[in-house]
């Protein structure tokens, strides 16, 4: 935002500070400062001076030889008899009489001020001496117009005086950071940034009357130009201000305005275009100037039609700076009852563009939704001034104001009159504020700035900026003024005071902490210890995005519509929500088998999240959920022929995390989800004979097992993978293993084989064995079960044996066989009884 320090002082009503200290302050309390141009040191030397005679060149047929009157105020410089000074000028607009801007020999042209200055100088031009130039506006840097040089009105002016003084280029402009500004819009204009100055500097401010108070009679109205406005998107645009000018005189603007517009980085173009850029600039508020007669021609019947709607499908514009555009669905469009005429808040269109030969015009002054116009312009690539400020959120309590200011200088410097009623089509009439009145104590203000404000002294720092306050006894109520939208809370006006009292003001007291060490976060605590076992065994941890292709969905066979899809996907890969990690890692496994890898095992310790019957709970928070994953791949070359399955692999990893509590398996084809969802489709990507279903607390908390062939088809598997996933809540409940040394007696392994129904599951067998072993092992002795081999006889089908063996050791003495014969026996007995299972 470039600030224009002659612009604001026009304002202020006290002395302003060096602009070195002015520096300081905002860069403290207001923005930050990226640069500061001495205006004036350009415009040095520059006087203005009065043509006296004009004759034509004797060696040129374009060329004019003048006298020019200066008031002697240039020295050094070779004078004829009356004191003029002659110049050699190619302008065809230069004649006698005019008032002009003379750039005396010594002085550096204001356009090349900078790396390549060039510096004028007393010189022949075709055998006539020319003691410097005339300039153009372009010349002088206010401009691109170089068609002839820049005309002065003479009672602006005094002969001799310094341009730079006589129109205020003797300036500085500071250059704050726009992105200070984010939840200010006001303080896109000048007229807002004065206000902020006063404030910072504790001096009140007062605003111009045509803006706090509105102007009831502008300019005298005729009702001779029809014009219809039609608003479809009321929410998208609360206000909606317009109304039709006739008698409209294009020309340059008077040098004043083209002067404040060139301070500020913006290039005058015309008297209409500048009026509305000028209130842009000063009130932050943006305005559009439409050729009247354009609209008409493009509307039905007999008047202009202005309408905004959203754009029809396939609908193109040319923009004012000649680029077609195709807007996206939601934008925001101005058209006529026929076609689009402008982008909303973006930029107009180039068919009712002002010209030299207008001489009705339609003003718009709205107010748009700053999401709407953001998104707008980051589609389509366009950026603009009126984008700037409208993506800031433009109160529309202002519209008013500003449209009554601006048919003023229509009126003055166009000779315009009012050919409509002003139509306002608004949502917000009536409102005094953009947020009501916020009710705030001095004690609350006070804890959170560490300060001893009163209640006054706080009401006299907010009242400078033009808020309202009234006290009652220790509390404040703020009333915001129309402008400011940014205050909803109570913090809100603690942020203001203060930023108006100075930040650099607050005591510099470290906040009281206890020396006491933080306490451990459990899930990072849980993670890290997954992680060290997961890569003690072997596996290596991967970091895979949180969002997926729906494709890769699709082929493992999840429901697309339990996910949450991104309407603004960072790439076309990434459009949904994950619903678990196992996709995700299943899609590395080919790249790491092609890169040469044999046998590997893959985890990750990640979020996923879904949509379904837990929405009723809280509808707008989406379910999530920390997760741990693992994927083990080996393909047939590692294998060497050996075909054990890949369930028990995944199982091997599985086990040294899982609790011993409360947690078994449960194969996936018997177990019933019982309306789960999210279970359900945790559970799509798995072979479910060749699967389980992890159980905890009796509900389904991950599965483990083999991938279905349809799977490792459309991910290209090796031919032997399995993995597990699963809920780390379950492991959050996992009790901590004490440590408990080894027995230093001498251990004792028996061997117990079991005939058993061949329908009969080994998990149900060996649940039973260890159940009974755990009920009647001795106390102080260390034991457990494992597998030896199943087998079955070839006569007998109907039955399998299972052989178990237990080892056992004391922490107090040797066990003799005959201890652990009669603990086997004790073992078989109850397992007899639970499965008639048979002692061989």
């Amino acid at each position: 935002m470039k600030v224009s320090l002659n612009w604001i002082k026009h304002y202020l009503d006290f002395d302003v500070p060096s602009v070195e200290e002015l520096a300081k302050h905002i860069g403290a309390q207001l923005g930050a400062i990226e640069d500061i141009e001495d205006l004036g040191a350009k415009y040095r030397g520059v006087v203005i001076a009065s043509v006296v005679s004009c004759v034509d060149h004797p060696n040129s047929d374009h060329l004019h030889v003048c006298k020019i009157d200066d008031g002697g105020a240039v020295q050094n410089v070779e004078r004829d008899e009356q004191g003029h000074v002659q110049v050699v000028c190619g302008a065809p607009n230069v004649r006698e009489g005019l008032t002009v801007a003379w750039l005396p020999p010594g002085v550096v042209v204001p356009e090349t001020a900078g790396e390549e200055p060039f510096t004028l100088t007393a010189r022949d031009i075709r055998g006539q001496k020319s003691n410097g130039m005339l300039a153009s506006a372009r010349e002088l840097a206010l401009g691109s117009d170089h068609s002839g040089i820049l005309e002065l009105s003479s009672g602006d002016a005094r002969l001799g005086a310094d341009f730079a003084k006589t129109y205020q280029l003797d300036d500085y402009v500071i250059d704050i950071e726009n992105k200070m500004f984010t939840h200010r819009p006001d303080l896109f204009g000048e007229l807002g940034i004065a206000r902020e100055i006063a404030g910072i500097l504790q001096h009140p401010f007062h605003s111009p009357d045509w803006y706090l108070k509105g102007q009831s009679d502008i300019l005298p109205r005729g009702d001779t130009l029809s014009l219809t406005v039609q608003n479809e998107l009321p929410d998208l645009v609360p206000r909606f201000m317009a109304v039709a000018l006739e008698n409209v005189s294009i020309h340059p603007s008077p040098v004043w305005l083209q002067t404040h517009l060139a301070r500020v980085g913006i290039r005058p173009i015309n008297n209409v275009v500048d009026i509305t850029n000028y209130m842009m600039m000063e009130s932050a508020q943006p305005l559009h100037a439409y050729d009247y007669d354009k609209v008409k021609a493009l509307s039905n019947g007999d008047g202009a039609v202005l309408c905004v709607r959203h754009p029809h499908a396939g609908e193109k514009l040319m923009l004012l700076n000649g680029k077609e555009v195709t807007p996206r669905e939601g934008a925001i469009m101005i058209a006529t009852d026929k076609q689009a005429i402008g982008l909303g808040g973006v930029m107009g269109g180039g068919e009712t563009e002002v010209d030299e030969h207008t001489k009705n015009v339609i003003l718009e002054c709205a107010t748009f939704d700053m999401y709407a116009i953001r998104k707008m312009s980051m589609a389509l690539g366009v950026f603009t001034d009126a984008v700037t400020r409208f993506n800031k959120g433009q109160s529309p309590l202002q519209n008013d104001r500003i449209i009554g200011e601006s048919l003023r200088l229509f009126g003055d410097l166009s000779g315009a009159k009012r050919a409509s009623e002003i139509i306002d089509d608004t949502h917000v009439q009536g409102r005094e504020w953009v947020h009501p009145p916020v009710p705030v104590t001095t004690e609350f203000i006070n804890e959170r700035l560490g300060l001893k404000l009163s209640a006054d002294d706080m009401k006299q720092l907010l009242e400078n900026v033009e808020f309202t306050v009234t006290v009652d006894d220790k509390t404040l109520t703020v009333a915001a003024p129309f402008w400011r939208t940014d205050i909803e809370m109570r913090e809100d006006v603690v942020e203001e005071v203060g930023r108006l009292y100075g930040y650099d003001k607050l005591p510099l007291e470290l906040p009281t902490r206890t020396v006491a060490p933080a306490p451990k976060d459990e899930l990072l605590e849980l993670k890290s210890r997954v992680r060290e076992k997961l890569a003690r065994s072997g596996a290596n941890e991967v970091l895979t995005y949180s969002f997926v292709h729906g494709n890769l969905l699709d082929k493992v066979g999840q429901d697309k519509s339990h996910a949450f899809q991104i309407s603004n996907a960072i790439s076309p890969d990434l459009q949904y929500y994950r619903l678990s990690l196992i996709p995700s890692l299943l899609d590395k496994v080919h790249a790491n088998s092609k890169a040469g890898y044999d046998a590997f095992a893959l985890f990750e310790m990640g979020r996923v999240h879904y949509k379904g019957e837990m929405d009723a709970i809280e509808p707008q928070v989406p379910n999530e959920d920390d997760h741990v994953a693992l994927v083990f791949a080996v393909n047939d070359r590692a294998t060497k022929g050996k075909t054990g399955a890949s369930y028990y692999e995944a199982k091997k990893y599985l086990l040294q995390l899982l609790p011993e509590a409360n947690t078994y398996l449960v194969p996936l084809k018997d177990f019933d989800f019982k309306g789960d969802e999210w279970g359900q489709q945790l559970c799509v990507p798995f072979e479910p004979n060749r699967s389980a279903v992890i159980v905890w607390n009796d509900l389904a908390w991950g599965i483990v097992g083999e991938y279905k062939a349809s799977v490792a088809r459309a991910l290209k598997l090796p031919a032997h993978t399995a993995g597990f996933e699963l809920g780390l809540e379950v492991l959050r409940h996992q009790a901590p293993r004490a440590y408990r040394p080894l027995p230093r007696f001498p251990k004792v392994e028996q061997d117990i084989c079991f005939k058993v129904a061949a329908d009969v599951p080994y998990r149900r067998l060996f649940d039973a064995a260890q159940t009974a072993l755990d009920g009647h092992k001795p106390d102080q002795t260390r034991a457990s079960l494992s597998p030896v081999d199943i087998y079955q006889r070839e006569n007998d089908t109907a039955h399998k044996q299972i052989t178990l063996r237990l080892t056992i050791a004391n922490y107090e003495k040797t066990m003799t066989d005959s201890e652990v014969a009669k603990l086997l026996d004790t073992v078989a007995a109850e397992v007899k009884d639970k499965l008639n299972a048979e002692r061989v």
